[in-house]
């Protein structure tokens, strides 16, 4: 019997528990009310994935109006793909907040974090599960202010300024997706998003489409911080909680990459994309920017946080290259790195939390010496740098293969050596982490550290072990993003 309601499990527990929550104002209830919800949520979108590999597209029709009258969730080998990804995430990151918000946020707000944490958690998951294309759009605005929330709650005053530029940038964002929404319902009266790719064809011709095309793109490049629409995602990460940087890196600009795909390969189609306007050229291009110019920014940088930030919009860089090749095998570089970035960032702003509680920030004095008092900590930085590098034996490294051999599939030997090329401006940053953590002397002004405690560095090193396990087993990330790929092109998942 729940196996049925699943879809709408995973959204509503979460989305419950926020209230409940609020009412409570209880730090230590609520934390354990936002884990025992995440963990539901997780529980859920593994038993969703299964139902998936094994009887294919899952409906299901909310309030038992049939679809495309009523508001239907539907979940396929990408949206599954996606939601195992930000389930997950969720539930790590759920419970090492217990410390890490104790320290970073004032007791009077704790509370809150967890119940905008559970608001999040159940935007992002309705985004990716939801059929209708206006019910996506009231989950990106509850994800979207309880992002605002969560980044409002740094310690740091400059936080409340990196939630309103993050706010003016992402209502600009929904709001030019909406006006895309808009007019494709003006040509295709319907909102439901596979009714509306059924008959997008027979109306197409019209400048309705390409306009749609233009806003969903523009709309969802602010909210996905496509360079030079990324202006908000630096300040953002570095100044928000260091529990809330973690889970916003690894999902939120995932899920928004998921809408763009959903509209570029399920709703317009590759072909119609390509031949309405040169989206191939486009992204190709401002991804190059992007993992050429950030990564190059990320080198100068003086905190450490802000230099993982820089590198999230490079990696995104990466992603969308997929993206824009067209190809399978492009594709599946881009689903696959959008799980793999997602794991190694999370690694890295986890363990980045625990460097912030013990040293006091993530600035590269606070980094000199770390690796004699904390040992476990810097051990695993390096290690999830190698794989942000993309080292063989890493997860990073599945990635940056798969979009070689997509670049080499679309006639692109140049951009081929490019992924490679730029992989070592990637080096030059993460060396720089090692070179203060192992190389540089510790103040000996400053207080003595250990070790984040306990939860907090276990948490931190699965992760880190996740981002070397899916170096070497990719059942479900390769698999999986290969499954997507070929759906998002036409065939059967």
């Amino acid at each position: 019997m729940i196996a049925a309601h699943l879809p709408a499990l995973a959204v509503v527990v979460p989305l419950a528990a926020a209230p409940l929550i609020v009412l409570l104002r209880h730090a230590g209830l609520a934390w354990a009310i936002a884990v025992a919800a995440a963990w539901f949520a997780f529980a859920a979108c593994l038993g969703l994935a299964a139902q998936v590999a094994d009887t294919g597209v899952v409906s299901y029709a909310m309030g038992s109006w049939p679809p495309p009258w009523g508001i239907e969730y539907r979940v396929d080998a990408l949206s599954a793909f996606v939601v195992v990804l930000v389930s997950a995430i969720g539930a790590v990151v759920a419970p090492y907040a217990l410390k890490s918000v104790a320290a970073e946020v004032p007791h009077e707000q704790r509370y809150l974090y967890y119940a905008v944490h559970c608001l999040c958690l159940a935007g992002l998951l309705g985004m990716a599960m939801t059929g209708d294309a206006f019910n996506l759009f009231v989950f990106m605005e509850i994800a979207s202010l309880a992002m605002y929330v969560l980044i409002a709650l740094g310690r740091d005053r400059r936080a409340l300024l990196a939630s309103y530029q993050y706010l003016l940038l992402g209502t600009i964002g929904a709001t030019f997706y909406v006006i895309g929404v808009g007019l494709l319902y003006l040509q295709t009266g319907t909102l439901n998003i596979a009714d509306m790719a059924a008959r997008l064809p027979e109306v197409a011709g019209g400048r309705p489409a390409p306009a749609a095309l233009a806003f969903i793109t523009v709309g969802m490049s602010l909210k996905l911080a496509l360079f030079p629409l990324h202006l908000w995602l630096p300040n953002a990460y570095a100044y928000a909680p260091s529990a809330a940087t973690a889970f916003l890196a690894a999902t939120a600009t995932k899920v928004s990459i998921y809408v763009l795909l959903r509209y570029y390969f399920s709703v317009f189609g590759a072909g119609a994309v390509l031949e309405v306007l040169p989206m191939s050229e486009i992204l190709i291009s401002l991804s190059i920017a992007a993992i050429v110019t950030a990564s190059l920014v990320a080198v100068w940088q003086t905190d450490f946080k802000r230099l993982l930030a820089y590198s999230s919009v490079a990696q995104i860089g990466y992603i969308t290259l997929g993206i824009g090749l067209m190809t399978r095998d492009g594709l599946t570089a881009a689903v696959v790195h959008l799980f793999n970035h997602g794991v190694t960032k999370g690694a890295l702003f986890l363990l980045v939390g625990g460097i912030v509680l013990r040293a006091g920030g993530a600035r590269f004095e606070h980094l000199r010496g770390l690796a004699r008092s904390m040992p476990m900590t810097s051990l695993g930085v390096t290690l999830a740098g190698l794989s942000l590098i993309g080292v063989p034996g890493t997860a990073g490294f599945i990635s940056k293969w798969y979009l070689v051999l997509g670049s080499i599939e679309a006639g692109m030997w140049w951009l081929a050596g490019l992924v490679v090329l730029t992989s070592l401006i990637a080096v030059v940053y993460v060396w720089r982490f090692v070179e203060a953590a192992y190389l540089s002397a510790p103040d000996e002004a400053a207080p003595r550290r250990g070790e984040a405690p306990l939860p907090m560095l276990a948490i931190s090193w699965l992760m880190v072990a996740a981002c070397l396990w899916f170096g070497f087993d990719t059942s479900f990330s390769v698999d999986g993003a290969q499954r997507a790929a070929q759906l998002m092109l036409g065939g059967t998942p």
